[in-house]
């Protein structure tokens, strides 16, 4: 992008994608478990469907990316407003590889984490799931993750209130 050098355009980039995470961990522990629940309940309930209220988050957040791209690539805006939003544009496709793919296995290729990070991540986002409710839960943050037997300690501190039966369990 003109005006600005690779190096530093680059380094806006990656400083935004690790930004991101905190900005995620945020927002999902204060805005969709908060104010937010209403889109955010159907998440944390069985899918029937392609989609959920939720998936409006990921509009919601596109769109300050798409702003800042067009912004700093047409509009004469700072140049690395375009990096910054490239940054979260990469956060977003990260987010959506991990959790949607990954994770929630939304896509029909049946992906299995083999590294111990990305393992560690599937059973902290599956540990946040084990909590129908909009309070109780643990493990926000996605591409950081606490380790997972001192979430089921947290879990099991909290006398496990609002943790729904497993699915295998007899009715």
């Amino acid at each position: 992008m003109p005006g600005m050098s690779w190096p530093l355009g680059i380094a806006l980039f990656l400083a935004t994608v690790i930004g991101m995470e905190g900005f995620a961990y945020a927002a999902h522990r204060w805005v969709m478990h908060g104010p937010g629940w209403f889109l955010h309940a159907s998440h944390h309930r069985p899918r029937s469907g392609h989609w959920e209220l939720n998936d409006l988050y990921a509009v919601i957040f596109a769109a300050p990316s798409i702003l800042l791209l067009l912004g700093g690539v047409q509009l004469g805006w700072w140049p690395g407003w375009a990096w910054i939003g490239a940054g979260i544009a990469g956060y977003g496709a990260i987010y959506f590889g991990f959790h949607d793919v990954i994770v929630h296995q939304r896509l029909p290729a049946r992906l299995v984490p083999r590294s111990a990070y990305l393992r560690r991540i599937v059973q902290a986002h599956r540990l946040h799931h084990v909590v129908a409710t909009r309070r109780g839960t643990v493990s926000f943050g996605f591409l950081i993750a606490p380790r997972p037997a001192a979430l089921k300690a947290e879990l099991a501190r909290r006398g496990r209130r609002g943790v729904r039966a497993p699915a295998f369990a007899e009715k």
